[in-house]
């Protein structure tokens, strides 16, 4: 039922992290996912856009989804 990449899910497991201190999520980005920061945000972006990611994840990518509407509003 679930097509999501293993890259994708472990994307979406990293944001259901927390993160103490500035610069860890960054630092778990590169180590864990083996990415840049700006390419971690650009897939991110799309799998909150992709159906597949919300019903894998619906918590996850509602949240998400929420934070960057409310930072398009800002703007």
């Amino acid at each position: 039922m679930n097509d999501l990449a293993p890259r994708e899910l472990a994307v979406l497991a990293l944001e259901r992290r927390g993160f103490a201190g500035p610069g860890a999520k960054e630092r778990a980005i590169r180590e864990e996912l083996g990415l840049a920061p700006v390419r971690y945000y650009q897939l991110l972006n799309a799998l909150l856009d992709d159906p597949r990611a919300l019903a894998a994840d619906p918590v996850t990518v509602n949240r998400l989804r929420r934070v960057r509407e409310a930072r398009r509003s800002e703007r």
